[in-house]
């Protein structure tokens, strides 16, 4: 299939939602196409990509901080050895910006700064009112965004855009897109390892296109591996697209690529092939001089701009037949409360899995087969292995069990969401595998397993001192404010707790398990079931009391999480409330006797600041409140924990848990709840 060759502005974003359903239900679709508005110009240039994370008012302060940073950040710029600036989190949340700001590779300093001067003019018109957004010059690429999306994380922005000349070679189609293959990989390769993240190259090939000319280029912040990694992703994905097109290029805010039948790179070309792909890139001491291009290549007669999903056939047949028997209603909304039904991530949520796509043979190698030794842990859904890829990546393979009642609502789910959330402390899915009856999530590693198996063992606690205690609670509740409310999805995790708690060889916290999580419409404020599912001693009253759902019940559960990471001990609740000790109600005792340090763990050996953790604790309490509106939301959370200057409110006494009542929901017996005992 060939992408379009016409552009109709008034083909809509609801048009495009319900060509993609269209095409789900008939399963007959493979590449799903949707096109993306672009400002008119003669030549298609600039080319936008508006985002979904909010909108900001004409005189808000969010367009005082974004006018702020256009007065810098273009002279940043062009002032830099670069050509590259970035502005992180200016002015407070929620009306908090960061941008970032890079010019093509063969820019001079003066045409650097004009074109990101135009650029910080034209986008807020372009994309008017939305707090995240992108445009792209030829020369130029502007990003800003109230989601925090400068790490070297793969957290970025995932606009793709693409323009394809409509001329096509008419001799050797095929050789010549292996060829372009060729050089696009070599000069990928010379790019990432640069410290400017960019490379431009040339290729020979017949007697109709002499030459083919490239330019790869990432963003300079980012590390070799993750450039080549952003170029590698781009070209697989569209590549294919272009066929054997004289002239295309792929845009993201992160990397992008370009090649040409003819000249328009206006400095050095650093990579040189010969007309054999395949080919190796020179060392990358080898830099070919080249004069600057009198002309630019042709000027694309039928622009072409869409954002792009490709996935093999039968893979997509597969997944969209999934997809059609796992597919319910939405929730019926009442007024501001939405009473449950199964909520996925929809098309787009099975779109972003599309790319990870895993061979079962390569995941039994990778596992020996599931052997028992390689085995982490196992729950509801199954068990969890531990295997090691041909490139020494080792990854966490959750294996959906045959017998399992809740694995594949669990499995959907987590297909749906995780794919589409990306942040550095939220658990990576790496691959998917839905071969010969398995149905296998593939993540990336962490090596100290759990926060419950560090935290609550013996010996492996003491290796949590304060700084690192500080550290994941932190990270956390930046991840918890991603969930609810920077992401493009509003998701309420619904099943906090240390266990789901992974971390990496750092000590860096990520949440995972998004088997019970759910999705809500921007404007909703709680959810309803009837089938309460979680943990015991971490559930916010309102959830296991009346089944009502909210970001609040998450808010509930990290605080619960706060006061075991501080004091070391289990909150140890299970459906009979005299059973065991109230956690929650022995700390706010200690802190309202003024004798916080007492309840922090022993194994610290007083190597803390009271201080410090006086506030925690206060923080904590909090986010325990009986009455959810009394809770803060996680952007506060976070700001709190970041700054000692921010009054706090003084808390109430956590009562719920020192009522004697079993906590079923009248009219539900308790042994339908749903509620994972531990």
């Amino acid at each position: 299939m060939e992408p379009p060759t016409s552009y109709d502005p008034t083909f809509s974003n609801q048009s495009r939602s319900n060509a993609r359903k269209m095409a789900y239900r008939v399963v007959v679709l493979v590449v799903i196409v949707a096109f993306a508005p672009v400002v008119p110009n003669v030549a298609g240039e600039p080319w936008r990509a508006c985002g979904y994370t909010g909108n900001y008012e004409p005189k808000s302060r969010y367009l005082t901080n974004l006018k702020s940073i256009s007065a810098a950040l273009p002279g940043n710029a062009s002032a830099s050895p670069d050509l590259f600036a970035t502005a992180a989190d200016v002015g407070a949340i929620p009306e908090q910006v960061s941008a970032l700001a890079l010019c093509r590779g063969d820019s001079d300093p003066a045409s650097c700064r004009s074109c990101l001067s135009q650029a910080f003019r034209t986008l807020p018109d372009a994309c008017p009112g939305s707090k995240d957004a992108t445009i792209f010059y030829d020369k130029c690429t502007l990003h800003y965004s109230n989601i925090h999306f400068l790490t070297d994380d793969g957290s970025w922005p995932n606009q793709h855009l693409l323009e394809a000349n409509s001329i096509k070679v008419r001799s050797e189609p095929d050789r010549f897109q292996l060829v372009v293959a060729a050089l696009l990989n070599a000069t990928a390769d010379y790019a990432a390892a640069t410290r400017r993240r960019y490379a431009a190259g040339e290729a020979d090939f017949n007697q109709e296109y002499p030459k083919v000319y490239s330019l790869a280029q990432c963003t300079p912040d980012l590390t070799p591996a993750r450039c080549r990694s952003c170029l590698a992703d781009i070209t697989a994905a569209t590549l294919s697209w272009y066929g054997s097109r004289i002239g295309a290029r792929t845009l993201a805010v992160r990397c992008t690529f370009r090649y040409e039948s003819a000249p328009f790179i206006s400095g050095p070309l650093m990579v040189s092939l010969g007309g054999t792909p395949g080919a190796p890139a020179p060392a990358p001491a080898a830099v070919v001089p080249r004069t600057p291009a009198a002309t630019r290549g042709p000027k694309y007669s039928v622009p072409v701009m869409v954002p792009v999903v490709l996935l093999p056939i039968l893979a997509a047949i597969t997944l969209v037949a999934c997809l059609c028997l796992w597919r319910r209603s939405r929730p019926v909304t009442k007024g501001k409360q939405t009473y449950e039904s199964y909520p996925t991530g929809g098309e787009e949520g099975m779109e972003s899995v599309d790319s990870m796509l895993m061979d079962i043979s390569a995941l039994r190698s990778a596992t020996g087969d599931f052997a028992e030794s390689n085995k982490l842990g196992e729950g509801g859904f199954g068990a969890v292995y531990k295997g090691t890829l041909p490139d020494g990546s080792d990854i966490a393979v959750k294996r959906l069990s045959k017998s399992s009642t809740q694995g594949v609502e669990q499995l959907k789910n987590e297909i749906a969401l995780v794919a589409k959330l990306k942040h550095k402390n939220l658990v990576s899915l790496v691959g998917v595998c839905l071969e010969q009856q398995e149905r296998l999530l593939v993540y990336e590693f962490a090596p100290n397993r759990s926060l419950d198996l560090v935290l609550f063992d013996t010996v492996k606690r003491e290796q949590l001192d304060w700084e690192k205690r500080y550290k994941i609670v932190n990270g956390i509740a930046r991840g918890l404010q991603y969930l609810h409310e920077d992401s493009h999805l509003k998701v309420v995790h619904r099943d906090l707790k240390a266990n789901n708690i992974l971390l990496d060889a750092n000590m860096n916290p990520k949440i995972s398990d998004f088997g019970l999580a759910r999705i809500f419409d921007r404007d909703q404020i709680q959810g309803v079931t009837n089938h309460v599912v979680g943990t015991y001693g971490y559930m916010a009253p309102e959830y296991l009391m009346r089944g009502n759902y909210s970001v609040k019940s998450d808010v509930f559960s990290f605080g619960v999480m706060v006061l075991e990471i501080l004091t070391g001990r289990r909150n140890r609740r299970s459906s009979n409330c005299q059973q065991s000790e109230d956690l929650l109600a022995m700390v706010w005792e200690h802190w309202n006797a003024g004798r916080v340090s007492e309840t922090i763990d022993p194994v610290m050996n007083g190597v803390f600041s009271e201080g410090d953790a006086r506030r925690c604790v206060q923080i904590a309490l909090l986010c325990v409140q009986d009455n959810p509106v009394d809770r803060p939301v996680m952007s506060s959370v976070v700001m709190m924990l970041g700054r000692d200057t921010v009054s706090l409110q003084v808390p109430s006494k956590p009562e719920f848990f020192g009522r004697n009542n079993g906590g079923a929901k009248p009219g539900i017996a308790s042994d339908v709840l749903g509620i994972n005992l531990t």
